[in-house]
């Protein structure tokens, strides 16, 4: 039997629908953004500098672990940090539902990982780019979170890893183009976001981020799709080394995030409202807010871990580990020099602690076991790490305690 085959609905939108696609030269506020842009690549490019090659790869680990906290929690996901981290280690709850939400956590920071070590050079705003993103999500999903309810009607619906959706759907009070128009919509989206320059690009995030959101391309996880493209739009713009997370930001001020990105759907309303068939000037409050939320993420970081308040923060806990019984004498000497010199070769530990080489192998194994520093191999260098359990005290506000 032929089974019956229903045609994609394609009502025949014009792509010229989602106009305009960036912020035009005599809009009012483009003086304005192309500040913004300025200030926040100098911070960017300054606070990756300051970091030594060591730091920055731990701390980029970190923010993995926060941006796919903030990013699920937006989405209405509470999985924290800790429950992240032990996921990682391969260590689930007995409880279905929260091991369903550490396994997706699992997932996003697979896919980030990905994107930070340049899987996704130069494709973040092409088809299969962004296609992509949601195939490698979905595929590490469990079963259960690749299913959604229709609300209107209660029918389930299966989401295909890094298919584009085939029906029609309603998000709150926006009704996204018909899907037989959503290929061509991508096509239109990647030619108005390819081949500009650094400073073009930190501008036009904002409106790639909420143009993609407008075609609503897939079933669903639209959303964490959106905050990956966009994450790595800027890592490759900005070089960012994928220290710092502007989800953190947006999930702490969720309402005006969400407040913004509605201003963004509503048509243009007079003449000094642009060109284009939606607003010009909703799009530019949003892209104010969104590289204000990005400049405010860097600052943050870089006060964070300013050299000698990092220091100061991670040797007061060692100070008190010590005193516990729970650290041996002179441990804070190793992370210090860690943190000073990025990484510390085993060889140089002994005389760095003024010690025999069995006690300094036995300082290290236990700074190993407290999951502080960690090596590639036996006899590579020894690095730093930022464990989840200690964020509060190492990187107090990064995360909420649990």
């Amino acid at each position: 039997m032929i089974p019956d085959i229903s045609e994609i609905p394609d009502r025949g939108e014009l792509v010229s629908l989602m106009e305009p696609m960036r912020i035009s030269e005599s809009s009012r506020q483009r003086g304005a953004l192309a500040d913004l842009a300025v200030d926040l690549a100098a911070h960017s490019a300054g606070f990756r500098r300051s970091l030594p090659q060591g730091v920055l790869t731990a701390l980029a680990d970190l923010v993995r672990a926060m941006n796919c906290y903030y990013s699920n929690l937006i989405e209405g996901h509470d999985t924290h940090p800790l429950d992240i981290e032990r996921a990682l280690n391969n260590d689930y709850s007995t409880n279905n539902n929260k091991r369903n939400l550490q396994l997706e956590a699992k997932a996003h920071i697979a896919v980030q990982q990905w994107i930070d070590e340049g899987g996704l050079q130069s494709r973040a705003i092409s088809t299969d780019g962004i296609c992509e993103i949601h195939k490698r999500f979905g595929e590490l999903l469990p079963e259960d979170l690749l299913w959604i309810d229709e609300p209107d009607t209660g029918e389930r619906m299966q989401v295909v890893p890094g298919a584009l959706r085939q029906r029609d759907v309603k998000v709150g009070q926006h009704v996204p183009i018909s899907p037989g128009s959503v290929l061509r919509f991508l096509e239109q989206f990647e030619r108005a976001y390819s081949g500009l320059g650094k400073a073009e690009t930190i501008i036009a995030a904002a409106a790639a981020h909420h143009r993609l959101l407008w075609i609503h391309p897939f079933l669903d996880g639209n959303g964490r799709v959106a905050r990956l493209m966009s994450h790595a739009m800027l890592l490759e713009a900005l070089d960012t080394g994928g220290v710092w997370s502007i989800s953190r930001g947006l999930a702490r001020n969720v309402r005006s995030y969400k407040n913004y990105l509605a201003q963004c759907d509503l048509p243009r309303r007079n003449d000094l409202d642009g060109r284009g068939n939606l607003s010009e000037e909703g799009l530019a409050s949003f892209t104010r807010f969104f590289l204000e939320i990005c400049l405010d993420q860097v600052k943050f970081m870089e006060d964070l871990v300013q050299p000698d308040r990092l220091r100061n923060r991670i040797l007061l806990w060692v100070e008190e580990e010590i005193r516990a019984g729970a650290l041996p004498q002179k441990a804070g000497s190793i992370l210090e020099a860690i943190l000073y010199r990025g990484e510390l070769p085993r060889g140089d530990v002994a005389d760095l602690l003024g010690t025999s080489d069995r006690h300094a192998r036995r300082v290290v194994a236990t700074l190993t076991e407290r999951g502080v520093v960690i090596s590639d191999s036996t006899r590579a260098p020894l690095r730093l790490t930022f464990p989840a359990k200690l964020a509060p005290r190492w990187m107090p506000g990064l995360f909420p305690e649990k």
